[in-house]
């Protein structure tokens, strides 16, 4: 049951005390109502409808939330024992646009008769007139006011959780839509890893000349956490909403017999967030009637005749060149003996993302050891949450002689390993043993960045005559990470 007692005034009846409600009891204002004469003991009334967008003159017992777009000041009332006025940074840009506080007329702050300035982000005051010494006194300041943490909202690619971190992973041309940011600014920061596509690996030729192994596609990447790799970059990439065009490369293909310079083609250049990944060189002939060298590129192709002058040892690796590099050089042919055909040569492996390719080996008689050289090393990255190795050169192509497998391997396991002696076709004797035709050079793995191999010789009077072709190179990709929670 409720009732109701209406009167003008409550006085004591005796004493100096006045005790409305008992001990638990909430005393209420009702709805709409005022109260005066209580005193404020070190609270205002935050004025949430109204937030300060310019200069204005503070009221006491009231706090204010300043949204401000420019520098502002706010100006204090005429003070009074025990006035108090709060403000808040709403924005969280006063270290941009800094708060004057000013007193009123020769009134103080803090002792000193001038103005008070906030600067801070996200600062928070409130002060109270004490008295004509001291003026408005600051009793409470917060100059790292918490805010909620939040983070990149983004789509595109095809996408997994890796513990806190969001992956992004495109095998092919896509974009990568920011929808929001975050407010706080290290957390706009992305990790990215760009593999550009590996070169084809040469084709063989006749004269018992192997194709030298393709080059890596470029390798860029910059990983938070682990930081392991040698090859990261310094520092991710700040976004912004917005979309972000990916380009995945394709690989270059193998080099084709008979007749043509047979080298092998470049891989194609991979893109996302201004990263730039160029393609890998291919690898390079000796065909008829002139060879092709080996090609610069991300990392170089592998060089498929002796390497007696320019264009036909290994090429070039960092091209276009950037810090940290891209990518290394390919490993240069070999000439392994002299017999009915003095130009048979051992083909270098095409350079990766971690080494050089290797150089063809043997000289003298061929024996079992003299091979095609390995493709240069891929790198191994952790930007998916498992360890994944990419960018690995071709290996050359092997000799076929003396019925030994003689191939280079391909860098890391992803580059394609050159072309071995293990083609069904009729032999030639010679020196030694029946001489057994090579096979062609092994494809890079896709989506790795690896070289294709390069293809082994035949014989001049192996048909077909003119060399057995080189693996196409693998296409690249892109993978962005970033903390969603």
């Amino acid at each position: 049951m409720t009732s109701t007692i209406k009167v003008n005034e409550i006085d004591k009846q005796n004493g100096s005390t006045l005790t409305i409600g008992g001990s638990g009891t909430t005393v209420q204002l009702g709805t709409g109502a005022t109260q005066t004469g209580f005193g404020r003991e070190g609270s205002v009334n935050w004025q949430t409808g109204s937030l300060k967008t310019s200069t204005f003159t503070a009221v006491s017992g009231e706090g204010y939330f300043i949204n401000s777009g420019s520098a502002i000041t706010m100006n204090l009332p005429a003070g009074s024992a025990g006035a108090i006025v709060a403000v808040s940074d709403y924005a969280r840009n006063f270290a941009t646009y800094n708060l004057t506080i000013t007193p009123n007329g020769s009134e103080k702050i803090g002792g000193t008769a001038s103005s008070a300035k906030l600067n801070v982000n996200g600062q928070a005051a409130t002060f109270v007139y004490v008295d004509s010494t001291k003026g408005w006194v600051n009793v409470q300041n917060a100059e790292d006011t918490e805010t909620g943490v939040t983070f990149i909202s983004a789509s595109g690619g095809t996408e997994s959780d890796d513990g806190d971190y969001k992956v992004h992973k495109f095998t092919g041309p896509g974009t990568f839509t920011v929808s929001s940011v975050s407010g706080c600014g290290p957390n706009n920061v992305v990790d990215y890893l760009v593999v550009g596509a590996g070169a084809g690996g040469a084709a063989g030729s006749t004269n018992w000349t192997q194709g030298g192994g393709g080059g890596a596609g470029g390798y860029r990447t910059f990983v938070s956490n682990p930081t392991t790799s040698p090859k990261n970059a310094p520092a991710g990439i700040t976004v912004t909403a917005q979309g972000y065009a990916v380009v995945v490369g394709g690989g270059g293909a193998g080099g084709t017999p008979p007749c043509a310079a047979g080298g092998g083609n470049a891989g194609n250049v991979s893109s996302a967030l201004g990263i730039s990944s160029a393609g890998g060189g291919g690898g390079g002939s000796y065909s008829i009637p002139s060879g092709q060298g080996a090609s610069a590129g991300a990392s170089g192709g592998g060089g498929g005749n002796a390497c007696t002058g320019p264009g036909i040892c290994g090429g070039a690796g960092n091209t276009p060149s950037v810090s940290p590099p891209q990518g290394n050089a390919g490993g240069a042919a070999n000439r392994a003996f002299a017999g009915p055909s003095s130009s048979t040569n051992m083909a270098g492996g095409g350079g990766g993302a971690n080494a050089v390719g290797a150089d063809g080996t043997g000289s003298g008689p061929v024996t079992p050891t003299a091979k095609g050289g390995n493709g240069g090393a891929g790198e191994p990255n952790y930007i998916t949450g498992s360890n994944v190795t990419y960018a690995g050169g071709g290996g050359g192509g092997g000799a076929g002689v003396c019925s030994s497998n003689n191939p280079g391997y391909g860098g890391g396991g992803l580059g394609g390993a050159g072309g071995g002696g293990n083609a069904a076709t009729a032999g030639r004797t010679l020196n030694c043993v029946t001489w057994t035709p090579g096979g062609s050079g092994a494809a890079g793995t896709a989506n790795t960045g690896g070289g294709g191999g390069g293809g082994a010789a035949t014989g001049d009077s192996v048909s077909p005559e003119y060399g057995i072709g080189g693996g196409a190179g693998g296409s690249g990709i892109v993978i962005i990470r970033y903390k969603f929670q």
